[in-house]
């Protein structure tokens, strides 16, 4: 069974034309994937705000439920978006959510990740606020009650590139190896 879905899997990545270069690639992107918080001054180019909510509406979603809501917050710079999880969204009938209703919230995350790997690919850097009171941020920002808050994000050119998250070069922390985080059954 296992030897069937490898096949099927590497398939698959050969009629998408996914060969040995573009895996490369995708592995340098997610290597080079920073939570960035020092931007130069420099205004997005026009439109790629937008462009990067287009494909952030690609994301896999519960039931295809799409209940991601961007708000562009347009007076800061460099560029600011507050992302929210839309739980009344009828979209995708409920599937998925009657028994695992986070899967909303988890699918608005999915959208976060799309934006900061295509920003990563276009030389944007992005910076997710974490210490922020989503009450407040969701009164500012004037959304329905019933949207829940999901990240405060920073997009803009960073001040310097790094492979090396600014948290470890500090010694604050040090990355995991993928097998200290791993259990099989």
């Amino acid at each position: 069974m296992k030897a069937q879905i490898q096949g099927s899997i590497t398939d698959t990545a050969k009629q998408m034309d996914f060969d040995d270069a573009f895996r490369a690639r995708l592995r340098d992107l997610l290597v080079w994937r920073r939570d960035v918080r020092r931007f130069r001054r420099d205004p997005l180019p026009r439109g790629m705000l937008e462009r990067l909510i287009q494909l952030a509406c690609l994301a896999p979603s519960v039931g295809l439920s799409q209940p991601w809501r961007f708000v562009i917050v347009d007076d800061d710079a460099p560029s600011h978006l507050a992302v929210f999880a839309d739980p009344s969204t009828a979209q995708g009938h409920g599937l998925g959510r009657h028994t695992m209703p986070e899967m909303i919230e988890y699918s608005a995350v999915t959208a976060i990740h799309t934006i900061w790997l295509a920003a990563r690919a276009e030389g944007i850097g992005m910076g997710w606020v974490s210490i922020l009171d989503p009450a407040a941020v969701a009164a500012i920002l004037d959304v329905p009650s019933d949207w829940k808050f999901i990240g405060y994000l920073c997009l803009g050119l960073p001040q310097a590139e790094d492979d090396i998250p600014d948290l470890e070069r500090a010694g604050w922390e040090q990355r995991q190896a993928p097998s200290s985080v791993v259990i099989r059954r």
